[in-house]
């Protein structure tokens, strides 16, 4: 019986690896689509190609635009557009498939990670496998392959090594201190976020180091050990890197207390361990249509609250792995208290599970180990709730995937654009090749990255209101021919208004180039 199941473990495990090659040879055919935050990622990457500094974003300066600007980037880590960075250096690769590979990459790096790390904690290979097999039929397993999501793929490579670390150096000592120091660098050029999971970790050693001690000097001495290195890392990320700008902790909207504010966290374990936000489009933030009004969205994530809690109090009364039960108490338990506070400070931290998704992977062995243990109806039971969210992703996939091979054009950077059809990218390009001294405006930060010959400003789209800070869009003087692409709903009101913003320019006429896009052109001053 124990062959047999080895046998099966090793089978689930050359499956999962054949579905990640496949996935990242489709993706480096048809590369992804950007999110909206490594696309300013990117838009740093291409300054940094045309001889800009380290993490400057150049642009025209709003003042003058004949001239340019420069700010250091600090609201996103670095990681997200550097690693794709090396890729386009070494092999030559456009952008759009130097993110595939990157993708490719670090699924497979995590995966491994994730397994090794299940195994250190204590779970059979069996169960490491199974869990691993349970991750994969999230969307969050295949988001990657349709948006390049940057930091978050980043750290999914990552995660597992580091909690791994966290569990194998658990006595002080000079490799502990080196781990500690090298692990706050590393995962903050992953995602900057990774500074809870990396307080999480520190304090998990610490406990664990400090295990029998009943002075307070003993556990003082101990903690110094993760300690310094800790303040070493954290003070250097901040000289060097967040003191030189704004960043998601340094904005705050006041204190609000809602029945989401520490519920949302506290359901994590379902939200993203189980795809409940994904497969709900969003319970609070939505990216899709909203299928829940906020009132029943905020009952159903109460509800969940209260099941995550009762599904991790039985994971730490029944699974049997001491460390595991620690890690996975301690990582709980900081990020109900970070995301709580942020979400009370209304901090720039969207209501998304992607931002609890470590939570979901560290519960995941641990559910599957109570399954698995308890007969035969339950390990069916948990096969199916497996196969239902396996079925909603592949649809993800498979819809998302035709969008990128059909719908969505690529152009010069070879990245799938979503905001754009292929006649106005045909257009704008031609314009980008034809000229040296023109000016691109676009309302969406991964457009910039199909002009190769030329400056670009991007502005944000109007909402329905059109209620904007002028000051915030008005762009002056004047610099070669301006091109404005705008959706062809804005023609009226809201053209008007983006006319408006380079009072530098006059005689504006109007290309329409494409069913859905129109082009405003000017090279005319005031």
């Amino acid at each position: 019986m124990i062959s047999k199941l080895t046998h099966l473990h090793k089978v689930f495990l050359a499956a999962i690896s054949l579905i990640a090659i496949a996935l990242g040879v489709a993706v480096y055919i048809t590369p992804a689509a950007l999110f909206p935050d490594p696309s300013w990622g990117f838009q740093v990457m291409r300054s940094m190609e045309f001889g800009g500094g380290f993490n400057m974003l150049v642009k025209p300066d709003a003042a003058d635009i004949s001239k340019n600007t420069a700010d250091f980037l600090t609201w996103w880590s670095p990681g997200q557009y550097l690693l794709p960075y090396l890729f386009k250096i070494v092999f030559g690769l456009n952008t759009g498939k130097a993110m595939a590979v990157v993708t490719t990459l670090c699924t497979v790096t995590g995966l491994l990670g994730l397994y090794a790390f299940f195994k250190k904690a204590g779970f059979t290979p069996m169960i490491s496998a199974l869990s691993l097999l349970f991750i994969i039929c999230q969307q969050a397993f295949f988001s990657p392959y349709i948006f390049y999501n940057g930091g978050e793929v980043l750290l999914f490579a990552f995660f597992g090594w580091f909690l791994y670390g966290c569990m194998a150096f658990d006595k002080p000592g000079l490799k502990l201190a080196i781990f500690v120091l090298l692990a706050g660098w590393l995962g903050f050029i992953c995602k900057s976020s990774f500074i809870w999971m990396y307080a999480a970790g520190l304090l998990f050693m610490w406990i664990r180091m400090s295990e029998g001690q009943r002075t307070v000097k003993s556990w003082v001495l101990k903690g110094l050990w993760p300690g310094v290195p800790a303040v070493i890392s954290v003070a250097c990320i901040y000289l060097f890197y967040l003191s030189k700008g704004s960043n998601p902790s340094s904005e705050s909207g006041g204190l609000k207390l809602a029945w989401e504010t520490f519920s949302f966290p506290l359901a994590s374990p379902l939200l993203s361990g189980f795809s409940a936000d994904d497969l709900f489009n969003g319970l609070i933030y939505h990216n899709d249509a909203v299928l829940f009004s906020h009132q029943w969205a905020v009952i159903i994530v109460l509800l969940l609250a209260i099941l995550s809690v009762i599904l991790v109090r039985y994971i730490l009364t029944k699974v049997p792995y001491q460390n595991y039960r620690l890690m996975l108490l301690v990582v709980y338990a900081v990020s109900v208290v970070f995301f709580g506070v942020a979400y009370l400070r209304q901090m720039a931290i969207s209501y998304e599970a992607r931002h609890f998704r470590l939570i979901g992977l560290l519960v995941t062995p641990g559910l599957v180990h109570l399954f698995w243990h308890a007969g035969r109806v339950y390990q069916i039971t948990l096969g199916a709730v497996a196969l239902l969210i396996a079925f909603f992703s592949v649809s993800f996939y498979i819809e998302g995937y035709q969008r990128l091979h059909h719908e969505n054009p690529h152009g010069p950077s070879g990245i799938a654009q979503q905001f754009i059809d292929k006649e106005a990218l045909d257009y704008i390009t031609r314009l980008d090749q034809t000229h040296s001294n023109a000016l691109f405006v676009f309302t969406s930060p991964d457009l910039g990255l199909e002009i190769m010959h030329n400056r670009f400003i991007t502005l944000q789209p109007l909402n329905g209101d059109i209620s904007i800070n002028f000051d915030e869009y008005v762009h002056k003087g004047h610099s070669g021919p301006l091109y404005i692409l705008l959706p062809s709903k804005y023609i009226g009101v809201r053209a008007s208004v983006f006319l408006k913003c380079f009072p530098g320019y006059k005689a504006f006429t109007l290309k329409e180039v494409s069913d859905e896009y129109v082009v405003y052109s000017s090279n005319t001053y005031r």
